[in-house]
């Protein structure tokens, strides 16, 4: 008799060990996860690939020397655009001209600061605000100081044709640039940025080509 309660007493204290660690490894999961109906445990075994994914535009590898001067050429680039662009709405004539620039402005504001944040995750120097490589008139369209100067001092028609031409050779320098980063670049996002300036630069150049009459 005494044998068979103590064989009940273990089997009990067996069952009881077995159901708290049921107990403790539900709540473990629970607590570990923070999720519910088990959600929270997808939402947890997916959570290295998905902390990868985003921190992967700041790994290195990920990026080339084609990337890094792409980044480093568009940014002041872009900014000249811009400070074209901000012109328009105190000296342009041509509601068309008005909106172009504002699309440029929209278009390129955003894109500056993305390409700095690729260069700082890389670990490259950002360029100074107001570096502008005018010497690199000719390859890359950008303008010269006397350009820029006799943009600021025009308005109305003349500001207008003046903007468009010298904004079509900008254009076709990016549209360059952007070329180069497709064909030799290796990050993803900036080799998707290049397609995306190559495709809208280019319908603003025929736009602008059209409104000066040589379409």
């Amino acid at each position: 008799m005494t044998s068979k309660r103590s064989l009940f007493r273990r089997t009990a204290a067996a069952v009881s060990a077995g159901a708290a660690a049921v107990v403790l490894a539900a709540c473990g999961g629970g607590d570990s996860t923070g999720g519910h109906d088990g959600h929270g445990a997808s939402a947890a075994s997916a959570s290295p690939s998905a902390t990868a994914s985003a921190q992967a535009p700041a790994a290195p590898g990920q990026h080339n020397a084609a990337d890094a001067a792409f980044a480093k050429g568009m940014i002041p680039h872009h900014r000249q655009a811009v400070e074209m662009a901000d012109l328009a709405p105190s000296r342009a004539r041509s509601a068309e001209v008005k909106k172009l620039a504002e699309d440029i402005r929209k278009a390129q504001d955003p894109e500056i600061k993305t390409l700095s944040g690729w260069l700082a995750s890389w670990g490259e120097q950002v360029p100074a605000e107001g570096a502008m490589d005018h010497s690199a008139h000719g390859t890359s369209g950008m303008m010269t100081a006397e350009q820029m100067d006799k943009l600021k001092d025009a308005s109305g028609a003349a500001f207008d044709t003046a903007f468009m031409e010298l904004m079509v050779e900008h254009h076709k320098g990016a549209v360059a640039m952007a070329k180069t980063e497709q064909a030799q670049g290796a990050f993803p996002a900036a080799k998707a940025m290049a397609e995306a300036i190559v495709t809208s630069q280019s319908a603003e150049i025929a736009q602008m080509n059209k409104l000066l009459g040589k379409s």
